[in-house]
């Protein structure tokens, strides 16, 4: 399935979240932006850098009306371990039954894991930033605080 495109609506989902309970992305229609950070592994090296550099910049998003959702295919049990491992307070959801999100944001590759990626999607629901980034790199989250910083102007 390709990626939707920017000004799209975004694919609504509901995932399970670190604490067994389903996130809907819906839930923060008209209450928050949202950027939806796919990752492909808990564990791996370059995920164990790029995670905990969203958390460093957890009060920046949150001052921009942003909430921040780390999804990938691994197992809810795995990200409950990798997220008290570094700090994370923000959800690590698990697309790992079905990888029906992943698919349907076209970021799952054929070996079964997400590809690394980011979604800024505002408060209307509309897809405001999508990328799929290099295997190999921490994403520049400077990219994304452009993206916000417009949504604020266009208030």
């Amino acid at each position: 399935m390709a990626m939707p495109d920017v000004g799209e609506i975004a694919p609504d989902f509901a995932l399970p979240g670190p604490d067994g309970d389903s996130v809907r992305l819906s839930d923060f229609r008209e209450r928050a932006h949202v950027l939806l950070a796919f990752y492909p592994f808990d564990f791996s090296p370059i995920c164990s850098m790029q995670l905990p550099g969203l958390q460093a910049q957890l009060l920046r998003f949150r001052e921009l009306e942003t909430e921040v959702l780390g999804i990938s295919t691994d197992s809810p049990h795995s990200h409950r371990a990798f997220a008290a491992e570094l700090g994370l307070e923000f959800p690590l959801l698990s697309d790992f039954y079905g990888k029906a999100v992943s698919e349907a944001y076209g970021v799952l590759r054929p070996e079964g894991f997400c590809e690394r990626a980011s979604f800024i999607i505002d408060k209307a629901g509309v897809i405001r930033y999508a990328a799929i980034h290099d295997m190999d790199q921490v994403p520049d989250v400077e990219k994304l605080f452009m993206t916000l910083a417009s949504l604020e102007d266009e208030r």
